[in-house]
């Protein structure tokens, strides 16, 4: 692959970074203060790579108004109004910024750079090719392939949900302008990027040094293929080329294997490259074949000794994903009949392979010692409250503790309802019991779950004070029933409302 037809990049020298990251802070060139001078609607109609609102609110001659011109919306600014805001010396002759015209005239920016803030309010800067900060790739991939993009939704959803907690080593596959790699360097003694593109490695380094972040081993190549046999990870992340089309024509996207291979490769070579109790997390597509269960297919790809978590956030049918990803590469203004010819080719593979759709979501992996490890595969389309990361942690130490406990053990235990969770009766007006009882998570993956009326009565009670099994005998001398039947009955319910986050054990 070739990327000739790319611009040449910047030199990953620290000391410009260092010099251009200071001078990008004192202009306010940050995530807060993009959003105070432009306003909500033109920062918000950026991410739809809409930029005339941009443009119209950066109109000054300010400094701020004057990088978010150059660095984000790729409009040449005259040398004297750059001279006062950088140190353009030093950002020529490092390769961030190219002279237009004549020695005096104008400089324009040699890749994009968009204010990103951390989760604890850190100051970061991605990097990436020219036309790829504002709302994802808007068609440059067809000019070539090996473009690098920025920031989108996928990239930001995976950082999400990502565990977070202080680790030793941490492994991100398919870095791209290395946004997960900036977000593990909090976190991580050790950070291991790779990538099939070295472009991408490069901006990776780009990103990682006007962030101020420590620099990371970075390593070309494929999937675990620069992985040495003997290295493992406290965490694994990945972000990959998941999108299943007919070929490999756009590196950043296109896994370049038949179906949904790549992700299923992924995902099966992780459990070996993991230490105990390590979390693997990725962002995926799968298949949902003819006479085929979808969730029976991604169980089939969970590595032996690993638990895992399984969510699909979206399933969409075949001709809505070619229309999706051939829009994503701006194919739709081009030639008509170019524009069929790609559309009928997606649709045959799909037929060939018996798809009838395509779905998109989360899937977590830790290892364990466990002797018979847990697969949860679920659908969840529902809004969720990102950042999901602690309740993803969460959800595997409920699987330790309900595998430690049998259903005796349970009902000796001491619970209390979790924070924000709200009841809801539902039934038609006027009559006297309710149809079902709803139970709902303002908080995290805001589940909602039916159960019955002694489910309920039993959540509303729990406050740690009395065992599970008192709250149960209680709750029988009232219904008039067997305490002994209402025991052997319940802990299922109970089991599903501690491992979907509605009840915690108390602390004793």
């Amino acid at each position: 692959m070739s990327n000739a037809t790319l611009s040449p990049l910047p030199s990953a020298d620290h000391e410009v970074a260092a010099r251009l990251r200071e001078a990008l802070l004192a202009a306010s060139f940050t995530a807060d203060g993009l959003l105070d001078l432009l306003g909500a609607p033109a920062y918000a109609a950026l991410a739809r790579s809409e930029t005339v609102p941009a443009l119209r609110a950066t109109r000054g001659d300010t400094p701020l108004e004057t990088l978010v011109r150059l660095f984000l919306l790729q409009q040449p600014v005259p040398h004297a109004r750059v001279e006062g805001v950088l140190p353009v010396h030093a950002c020529v002759a490092g390769g961030w910024l190219t002279r237009v015209g004549d020695a005096g005239g104008d400089l324009a920016a040699t890749v994009d750079v968009r204010p990103y803030g951390g989760p604890d309010g850190e100051d970061w800067f991605i990097v990436s090719d020219l036309g790829c900060a504002v709302g994802g790739a808007g068609g440059i991939g067809n000019r070539d392939e090996g473009v690098v993009l920025g920031v989108g939704g996928a990239s930001t959803t995976l950082a999400g949900i990502t565990v977070r907690t202080p680790v030793a080593s941490a492994l991100d596959l398919g870095t791209g302008s290395g946004i997960q790699a900036l977000h593990a360097s909090r976190h991580a003694t050790r950070v291991t990027a790779t990538d099939l593109n070295p472009r991408a490695l490069h901006i990776t380094a780009l990103t990682l040094a006007l962030s101020g972040a420590p620099a990371a081993d970075l390593r070309e190549g494929s999937l675990f293929a620069p992985v040495r046999d003997d290295e493992t990870y406290d965490l694994i992340v990945s972000n990959p080329p998941f999108v299943i089309s007919p070929g490999a024509r756009l590196t950043y996207r296109d896994g370049g294997m038949g179906g949904d291979d790549l992700c299923r490769s992924l995902v099966q070579g992780a459990g070996e490259r993991l230490n105990e109790g390590g979390f693997a997390q990725f962002l995926a597509n799968w298949q949902h074949v003819e006479g085929e269960d979808w969730q029976d297919r991604i169980r089939s790809w969970v590595p032996r000794g690993c638990d895992a978590w399984i969510v699909q956030r979206e399933a969409q049918d075949v001709t809505q994903y070619a229309e999706l990803w051939l829009r994503d590469a701006g194919d739709h203004r081009g030639d008509p009949a170019e524009y069929q010819a790609r559309y009928d080719a997606w649709l045959d593979e799909f037929e060939a392979r018996k798809v009838k759709a395509v779905g998109f979501g989360w899937i977590t992996l830790r290892r364990t010692s466990a002797a018979e490890p847990v697969i949860t595969a679920e659908e969840w389309p529902h809004p969720v409250e990102q950042p999901l990361g602690d309740t993803v942690r969460a959800h595997f130490e409920r699987l330790d503790y309900l595998r430690a406990h049998d259903d005796a053990a349970l009902l000796a235990e001491h619970f209390r309802l979790a924070g924000e969770i709200v009841q809801e009766q539902v039934g038609l007006p006027g009559a006297e019991d309710p149809e079902h009882v709803v139970l709902r998570q303002n908080r995290g993956m805001r589940r909602a779950t039916k159960v019955d009326t002694v489910g309920a009565g039993f959540a509303g009670v729990c406050d740690g004070t009395l065992s599970a099994g008192r709250i149960l005998d209680a709750i029988a001398q009232l219904v008039g029933e067997d305490p002994v039947l209402l025991r052997d009955r319940t802990p299922a319910q109970i089991r599903l409302l501690v491992e979907q986050g509605f009840l915690e054990p108390a602390p004793r």
